[in-house]
């Protein structure tokens, strides 16, 4: 079961509604639904908040403010990879992805490996073990917390007490920090 709601800032204080993210494909809808209904609340150049959650596995926050890049926050990110709305937030560029969608990682060990096909310092002839082999080019997202964890720091959310926010009530707490508390419960 998902929830997800926007929360805007208005000069009257905090506005959320509920939001349907079924014809949500990339961040960037997400980004332009955001905005759309920070224009409709009339704060365009205010911020926006939209929280995501999966019950008690995994929430999201991605912060909009004006026309700025978002800034996104998953809580743990492995869990919101099996999620199609996870797969949202986890840009190419937030699971640290060169933009041709290769590890940039990965494209630093090139840079390590000698013509022959072995690594500095490996002596010829050692092949990687069956492990290595299937290890490599397979697509893995860290378990944890991923993204800018300040993302909410100047609204009254300090980093370190974001990184202790598991899924049960995260957003609830994070609402109740920024004195938001009410009006998401009302879209709940």
């Amino acid at each position: 079961m998902y929830f997800a709601a926007l929360l805007a800032r208005t000069e009257d204080g905090w506005e959320a509604s509920d939001t349907e993210l079924d014809d949500v494909e990339t961040l960037s809808d997400l980004s332009d639904l955001a905005r759309e209904a920070l224009a409709e609340a009339g704060a365009e150049d205010d911020t926006i908040l939209v929280f995501i959650e999966q019950e008690d596995a995994w929430f999201g926050v991605v912060r909009i403010d004006g026309e700025e890049d978002p800034r996104i926050y998953v809580s743990d990110a492995a869990a919101a990879a099996r999620s199609s709305y996870g797969e949202i937030l986890l840009t190419d560029e937030l699971l640290g992805k060169a933009p041709d969608g290769s590890d940039a990682a990965a494209v630093d060990e090139l840079d390590a490996l000698d013509l022959d096909g072995t690594e500095d310092g490996e002596p010829d002839g050692e092949e990687a073990s069956g492990d290595e082999a299937e290890d490599t080019g397979a697509e893995t997202v860290p378990p944890g917390p991923l993204g800018d964890s300040g993302v909410l720091a100047d609204l009254g959310v300090p980093e370190k007490d974001l990184l202790t926010l598991d899924g049960a009530d995260a957003l609830s707490e994070i609402a109740d920090a920024l004195g938001a508390s009410e009006v998401l419960e009302t879209v709940r």
